[in-house]
């Protein structure tokens, strides 16, 4: 499946890097990739995170940091849509169902 960004997971991913770019640049390039790995394995695995009260979306918790990627899995266009990324610590997008 193809990854696709809304405008809104873009700017968080921005976020992130730079609130962890003003304090350890080394610490927002991990971050980055491990957010990245995740992702890909979504890319590959559509259906492995868990859904959301929203009907069609889904959150996948990164394995490091615990990053939130909320998501839609597009079967008509083959494409995993990220919705918006958080910090656990940040106000969540979505409800558990």
């Amino acid at each position: 499946m193809r990854l696709r960004f809304t405008r809104k997971a873009l700017e968080n991913l921005t976020e992130i890097a730079i609130y962890l770019n003003e304090r350890n640049p080394n610490a927002a390039i991990r971050v980055r990739e491990a957010i990245e790995t995740s992702l890909g394995y979504l890319a590959e695995f559509p259906y492995a995170g868990r859904r959301q009260v929203t009907e069609g979306v889904r959150k996948f918790v990164t394995r490091k940091y615990h990053y939130i990627a909320y998501y839609a899995v597009n079967e008509a266009t083959d494409e995993l849509v990220v919705l918006s990324i958080k910090h656990p610590a940040q106000e969540r997008d979505h409800e558990d169902a």
